[in-house]
């Protein structure tokens, strides 16, 4: 019997290797899929968005738009003027360019300009990355422009995967060193992470092919933040509660069979709520936000799956020896466990809750604050934490020509209205000219240039009074267009997602715990986690981390994402606070006693997200490492002080009104169980009962 259970183990191996060879080729192709262009992350609706797709009609496709900038500090000499002259010819004899360059000199004679576009990439990345290469390759001065800068981005986004990966790896396998105490089974739980990874890869690839989902660099990043993150936290619940069952149990298969009857309900409970969560973003109108909601619903699932099924077989065929040099023997029994922090916790929440509560809510609400201290939105050459050649060129073209913008406003009419167009142009306040270029499919490209920076106060005007000016019909785009689109598209999915993230999270809690106000603590408390860490970003993001703006998606992703995880650990102590009181429990002790028998493994699992979530503060973008803080801060919160300060303190003033409006609500539980907390037949430390069927808690300690 026990060499036909050990042959289901290797049977579930054998099945995850045919998987993983189905999924290596399809996650293969994920990379030739991703597209970070600011008109990929946008609507199809958006004015500039209906400009790209335009102009890719025209005679030999979408531009490549570049700016080539000379300049030397001390004004430029005869011989840079004709160096670049030279330079600049080089490149229209070699690519195809839209019409002949010419220099803009700047007033104080230190900088030149040539404002050179060409149709030769069309829509390809590829091609236009090799033509920005090879223009930087042939002249000496800086290449800027919006077509630089996005080979700039594609490159810092292509840089991310591997960094990404191993760093993740790195602090995930540290972490679990430090927990386990073991040599070995750390390295379990992280390889079926990076199977679950993998896997998620191939079906994220499979949904672009399927159904169009935009795949960007953010999206694939956070999903394999999420994989590991997540999927570490659904180990460390099964190992811990495996431990348990080993020492009650002689087989480990059958100790096993235990343990995923005992913790699998809530582990699916809490990563459907996740992924539930996650799936509200298909409301949003930006497509990069509306992309990720699936991809993170992915790796969340691909991490459940994997954790459910392939972390069990491979601990159940290596058996005991895994934990060395800390085997849980037959028969044997845990070390007396010293007073755990979370049962101190515990304690001084119950002796004074409600100051506890007002303490603590106070304390969030001034955290709260510093969201007022968010910089502005992003500008396009701050979304770098290094300074790459296209913001360069772009920071010196702002020193060197005050008096005028230097990105181009794109403006796409029907030609028949061309003149009508240029005339309201060049009358609306803040342009500063107005030329006609390319025509094609009945449409003309029309080149506006504002008479202020790019993406100033001043150019966000003068673009919506171009749009107004312009009426129904007449598009304009360009990079700048592109930023207020965003901030405009981020701005109505916040009115549309954070009300259905909300609705439908407060929906699953109360169908698993019964009743209404039990939800209603959770949600609040998470929606504070939310605020008071976009809080404390707004404190650090420019002060410390010298960020020049906030990502017009931080607010939206941030609160999806900290709602949905921080519902998923809330959903773990509840869980357990009620099964404490349907075995006769009080409210009052079953929520001590929830606090200090999940407290260790689920703080142990909130430091594993966080950290995880942690490592994009150090990748090359700003709007991952502004995402990532947020995330990792709001975890630690709810973790170290609303799960375990707060909610415990308010199901301790509530009573049994928390279970409200359901049957624990009105009654104790009738099932003759003690008054301690420890369930019936059951051991303190929340193991199975003697029967073996397990009683669906959660494990206690890692």
């Amino acid at each position: 019997m026990e060499g036909r259970k050990r042959t289901i183990g290797w049977g579930v191996l054998a099945l995850w290797v045919i998987l993983i060879a189905l999924a290596a080729p399809l996650a293969g192709k994920l990379g030739d899929v991703q597209r970070d262009r600011a008109v990929d992350y946008l609507p199809a609706s958006a004015d500039s968005t209906q400009v790209a797709k335009i102009t890719e009609q025209m005679p030999g496709g979408d531009s490549t738009d570049l700016v080539l900038v000379y300049h030397r500090d001390g004004g430029l000499t005869a011989a840079d003027k004709a160096t670049a002259a030279r330079e600049v010819a080089q490149v229209a004899a070699e690519h195809p360019l839209t019409s002949p360059p010419r220099p803009v000199p700047s007033e104080d004679g230190t900088t030149l300009l040539y404002a050179v576009s060409s149709t030769e990439p069309g829509t390809d990345e590829k091609a236009r990355d090799v033509l920005v290469r090879d223009i930087r390759e042939t002249v000496s001065g800086e290449v800027g422009g919006p077509g630089a800068l996005a080979t700039d981005a594609g490159e810092v986004y292509n840089s991310l995967d591997g960094p990404l990966l191993y760093t993740t790896v790195a602090v995930v396998a540290v972490l679990l060193i430090i927990i386990y105490r073991s040599p070995f089974l750390w390295l379990v739980p992280l390889v079926v992470a990076g199977v679950a990874d993998y896997l998620s890869m191939a079906v994220t690839y499979l949904l672009h092919q399927g159904f169009d989902i935009s795949v960007s660099g953010q999206s694939t990043g956070v999903m394999t933040i999420l994989v590991f993150g997540a999927g570490t936290d659904y180990a460390l619940l099964l190992v811990s509660r495996y431990r348990e069952e080993l020492r009650r149990t002689p087989r480990p298969y059958d100790a096993m069979v235990t343990a995923l009857r005992g913790c699998g309900p809530a582990v699916l409970a809490s990563s459907g709520t996740v992924a539930l969560g996650m799936l509200c973003l298909l409301a949003a109108d930006m497509n990069s936000s509306r992309g990720m909601g699936p991809t993170a619903a992915v790796g969340v699932l691909c991490a459940l799956v994997a954790m459910m099924t392939l972390l069990p077989a491979l601990l159940v065929v290596l058996g005991r020896r895994v934990f060395w040099p800390l085997i849980p023997a037959y028969g044997s029994k845990p070390k007396a466990a010293r007073r755990s922090l979370f049962a101190a916790m515990g304690s001084s929440a119950g002796r004074r809750p409600l100051a506890v509560l007002v303490a603590g809510g106070a304390a969030l609400a001034a955290l709260a604050l510093g969201a007022l201290n968010l910089p502005g939105a992003l500008k396009q050459e701050d979304t770098f934490t290094s300074t790459p050649e296209a913001v360069a060129a772009m920071k010196t073209l702002a020193v060197a020509y005050p008096e005028m913008g230097t990105q181009p406003i794109t403006v796409v009419a029907p030609t028949a209205s061309v003149p009508e167009v240029l005339r309201t142009a060049l009358a609306t306040e803040g342009v500063a000219t107005a030329e006609r270029g390319r025509s094609g499919a009945g449409w003309t490209e029309i080149s506006v240039i504002a008479s202020d920076p790019p993406q100033s106060t001043a150019e966000t005007t003068t673009i919506k009074e171009l749009r107004t000016a312009f009426g129904e019909g007449v598009y304009v785009g360009g990079p700048s267009a592109e930023q207020l689109d965003m901030t405009d598209t981020n701005a109505g999915d916040r009115n549309i997602v954070v009300p259905l993230v909300i609705v439908v999270v407060l929906l699953v809690l109360i169908v698993l715990l019964r009743g209404l106000v039990a939800p209603l603590i959770l949600v609040a408390a998470v929606v504070a986690v939310w605020g008071t860490a976009l809080g404390i970003g707004g404190l650090v993001f420019g002060p410390l981390f010298g960020f020049e703006g906030t990502d017009p998606g931080l607010a939206l992703l941030s609160f999806v994402f900290l709602v949905a995880l921080g519902v998923d650990y809330g959903i773990f102590l509840m869980h357990r606070m009620r099964e404490e009181c349907l075995n006769g429990a009080e409210p009052g002790a079953a929520a001590l006693t929830a606090l200090r028998t999940t407290g260790g493994v689920i703080a142990s699992a909130g430091l594993v997200l966080a950290a995880t979530f942690a490592v994009l503060v150090n990748m090359p973008m700003v709007q991952l490492a502004e995402l990532g803080f947020v995330i990792a801060v709001g975890v630690l919160l709810d973790t170290f002080l609303v799960r375990t300060y707060l909610v415990t303190s308010a199901s301790v003033l509530l009573g049994r009104k928390v279970w409200w409006p359901g049957p624990l609500a009105r009654k104790p539980a009738s099932n003759g169980g003690s008054s301690t907390g420890s369930p019936k037949g059951g051991s303190p430390e929340g193991g199975s009962s003697p029967d073996g069927s397990g009683s669906g808690q959660i494990p206690v300690r890692v």
